[in-house]
């Protein structure tokens, strides 16, 4: 009898979220909902004159731009801009087949984490479904770099996580995050880290149309060396473990969860795009094993938030 752990998962119901595009200012609601086996993450865009747009697969080879947010396109002049933390809510809580359903053309950015996400996650469960979880796994090391800034995935026997950010702010300053991921970690660790901006740029973003419904409500404002939120911050270091949380999104968009560690100084949503582009450049980067194939001692799936409820059928365990 297969471990539950090493079945895939899905939402045991829908979800609704609504809200507005931190760029676009625009309202949009946001549906999560069950998928099958072997879907991974799929999307479709409600258009303004009723009709429906895909599903599409949630994939890298989509991404068409990468500036301040990652930006899908899916056919036909149909795009969704900042996918990062709902994508990385579902990688990082487990979920492996989900289908979004979106009535705009930014997801909705909420408190500026995917803490909302993950709560909505928690309680409405999980379901265990009838086909093995399979993995990328990374056979040697893929390297990208962008002047000062690099990221590369590496053979490691796990999922682990290392980034480094350094900015010229007293606030911010450098910080480092090492994460070994389980879905409990990424629940209590990572889900709660906000995006985050500086008053210097906001007028330049706005003029660019970028930012447009940015607001202390869903994103940290760095003003000078001072922090202008009046709760502060979450984490001592939220920053890195936003920019964590970002990366975790960005990776899912290769389609099945990476088994292997990621290394990113000083990176983003662009080198995040461009180390999966290196990645599949050759089949000798990597091998997609099913989870019976790794060690025994990865369970990670079995270290879960307090409260989720991962149901199970028997079906699924034959």
């Amino acid at each position: 009898m297969h471990k539950l752990s090493a079945r895939q998962r899905t939402l045991a119901d829908a979800l609704e979220f609504s809200g507005f595009g931190v760029h676009s200012g625009a309202p949009v609601t946001l549906t999560l909902e069950p998928a099958a086996p072997d879907s991974g993450y799929t999307i479709t865009r409600l258009l303004d004159d009723g009709r429906r747009h895909g599903p599409v697969p949630v994939h890298f080879s989509r991404v068409t731009r990468t500036t301040l947010c990652t930006t899908l396109d899916l056919g036909d002049s149909v795009s969704v801009a900042t996918v990062e933390h709902v994508v990385s809510a579902l990688s990082g809580m487990g979920v492996d087949n989900a289908h979004m359903v979106l009535t705009g053309g930014e997801c909705p950015i909420l408190d500026g984490s995917a803490w909302p996400f993950v709560q909505a996650i928690q309680q409405v469960g999980l379901v265990v479904q009838p086909a093995p979880r399979r993995y990328i796994k990374i056979m040697r090391q893929v390297l990208v770099r962008n002047n000062e800034a690099s990221a590369a995935l590496e053979p490691y026997n796990g999922r682990l996580l290392d980034l480094e950010i350094d900015f010229d702010s007293r606030v911010i300053g450098r910080q480092r995050m090492i994460f070994d991921w389980t879905p409990r970690k990424y629940f209590e660790d990572v889900s709660r880290a906000r995006t985050f901006g500086f008053v210097r740029d906001a007028k330049i973003l706005r003029q660019a149309g970028y930012a447009l419904g940015s607001s202390m409500e869903n994103s940290i404002t760095v003003h000078e060396d001072r922090i202008l939120n009046p709760g502060g911050l979450r984490y001592e270091d939220e920053f890195v473990r936003h920019k964590l949380l970002d990366a975790i999104g960005d990776l899912a968009l290769c389609g099945l969860p990476i088994y292997g560690r990621f290394r990113s100084y000083k990176g983003g949503h662009a080198l995040n795009a461009l180390v999966l582009h290196g990645l599949f450049a050759s089949e000798a980067n990597y091998e997609i094993v099913t989870a019976d194939q790794l060690p025994a001692a990865f369970d990670a799936l079995d270290d879960m938030p307090e409260g989720l409820n991962v149901q199970s059928y028997l079906r699924s365990v034959g």
